[in-house]
């Protein structure tokens, strides 16, 4: 199995933060490491993301979970569950206000070392997710407060 992971502290509440993560089609707003997402965040529905890191290769993915302002879970891979990549997006309110956002990828699988050879380092690319959605989320904070 291969992970990556980032963690960041949000000075924002939930709320806003799960606001500012699925709205995927604003991703490309602040955080560059994404071109674009097509499709809708909805349980059940598909997601294809195009990255910078690998503008080649549109990655799909299967909304598998959705509990609002704490967790949003994609899953994709090979067929049959021979390679499977699922990220996770957890959000855990603390009792200051604040929000502790984690970003993390599993592959896991039988042929998981096709997907592992396929993909770079993703911890650079999920730590920069985590600064553009820290400073999107705190920015609309100040502003409405």
């Amino acid at each position: 199995m291969r992970s990556y992971e980032a963690v960041t502290r949000i000075d924002a509440g939930p709320e806003e933060v799960w606001r500012h993560l699925v709205d995927v089609g604003s991703w490309r707003d602040w955080d560059s490491g994404v071109d674009r997402v097509e499709g809708r965040v909805a349980l059940g529905e598909r997601l294809t993301l195009y990255a910078t890191m690998i503008r080649s290769r549109p990655f799909s993915v299967t909304v598998t979970e959705l509990r609002p302002r704490e967790a949003m879970r994609w899953r994709g891979g090979l067929p049959l569950g021979l390679a499977v990549i699922e990220r996770t997006y957890g959000l855990d309110a603390q009792d200051d206000g604040s929000t502790v956002l984690t970003v993390r990828e599993d592959q896991t699988g039988p042929l998981a070392w096709v997907t592992e050879r396929a993909t770079p380092d993703l911890n650079p690319s999920f730590r920069q997710f985590c600064a553009g959605i820290k400073a999107r989320a705190e920015a609309a904070t100040r502003a409405s407060g």
